[in-house]
């Protein structure tokens, strides 16, 4: 126990101290050159797809605790924003990937269409309508940790973003980001184990994204909790077995979900040996890994492995972005995204087109 104590502790020291030094050299990095250019017309075909459910009522998966008779109300009645694309989370998403595009691409929105949808739904009325969910008894962990990993990192679109409109919005929305903060301070300690599994629940991608969120609005308490039990959580795991991924409706890949992660946490030299602990085998040049098959996009929990070739992606980005000498893994990470890029429509089956586009986006915004 006191060498586990010792371990973490030294993490976390050099974490917090050393977070931000010891970075790639961008000369290095610059020598491998972006397979995918996000075009005009890439970018309102991703985009067309969560403006397209956001106001898409049903189907729809609530996913609540019931109390009472009471609490059966609509969708659009219990989350007066987040009540399209089949399920809270993915409409919370679906606006991160409107917000994202429309910050880099503002002609996507000439006519002023898109905006105004986002001006009738986030206020603050509609906020304080949201937040009665989470304020219920039987409802205290909704959307845990998934959900609230993708309201922080809508909000750090939105406060990051120059626009007056954009300003209001992130006011609106601050005290649900506020809410969840507070009880992500108290929920993480008393995390035993991480949840390491390739769906919702993994820990380390809602993390890796929240702790995203702290860097860009400052919250320096929040960015401590999540740096310390991720080192708690994670420092001292080694030989993660890939041979064991995916499974059958992964969306995440538990190892390299963790990997990515502790390269946030970690300065170079600290994660390169963190790694070579964690995942030996990708420090040979020869490491291959296989796009996830996805056989029937029709069935909602198959083409999860769609999503799992653009999160997978986006994590061998961030690894190679950390360890320049694993430059190699980006042509792993551009041959999983063509798989699964060719198939992204709006017009594909919605068990798949509610959210693909926004894992699609990120993805490519990893490159």
């Amino acid at each position: 126990m006191i060498g586990f104590q010792k371990k973490t502790l030294l993490y976390l020291f050099t974490s917090l101290i050393l977070i931000s030094c010891n970075e790639p050299n961008s000369k290095q990095s610059a020598k491998y050159e972006k397979k995918f250019n996000l075009s005009i017309p890439q970018a309102k075909s991703i985009i067309d797809m969560p403006v397209h459910c956001l106001t898409v009522e049903y189907p729809n998966k609530l996913g609540q605790s019931l109390g009472s008779d009471s609490d059966l109300k609509s969708p659009h009645t219990l989350h007066p924003i987040f009540y399209g694309c089949y399920d809270w989370h993915s409409s919370v998403h679906g606006y991160w990937s409107i917000v994202k595009l429309l910050k880099t691409y503002p002609t996507l929105d000439a006519d002023g269409k898109i905006k105004a949808i986002l001006k009738k739904h986030i206020t603050s009325e509609n906020v304080k309508t949201e937040m009665r969910i989470f304020n219920d008894k039987n409802n205290l962990a909704f959307e845990r940790p998934y959900g609230w990993a993708w309201l922080f990192k809508l909000q750090e679109e939105l406060i990051t973003w120059n626009d007056d409109d954009a300003k209001l919005w992130a006011a609106s929305l601050q005290p649900l980001v506020n809410l969840l903060s507070e009880r992500l301070k108290t929920y993480l300690p008393k995390l035993v184990y991480p949840i390491r599994h390739g769906k919702h629940e993994n820990t380390a991608f809602a993390l890796s994204l929240i702790l995203d969120y702290t860097k860009a609005a400052n919250d320096v308490d929040l960015k401590h909790i999540i740096i310390e039990n991720t080192s708690r959580l994670y420092g001292n795991d080694s030989n993660c077995d890939m041979a064991y991924e995916p499974s059958g409706s992964d969306f995440l890949s538990p190892c390299l979900e963790e990997a990515y992660l502790m390269s946030k946490v970690l300065n170079q030299t600290d994660y390169k040996n963190w790694l070579k602990s964690f995942l030996p085998a990708i420090f040979e040049k020869k490491y291959s890994l296989e796009p996830g098959i996805v056989k029937d996009r029709s069935d909602g929990q198959l083409v999860h492995l769609d999503g799992l070739n653009y999160s997978r992606a986006a994590c061998l980005y961030g690894i190679s972005l950390k360890l320049p000498e694993l430059n190699y893994l980006r042509a792993i990470a551009d041959n999983h995204i063509s798989y699964a890029l060719k198939n992204l429509s709006k017009e594909d089956d919605y068990m798949g087109s509610h959210w693909l586009g926004t894992f699609a986006l990120y993805a490519l915004t990893h490159q």
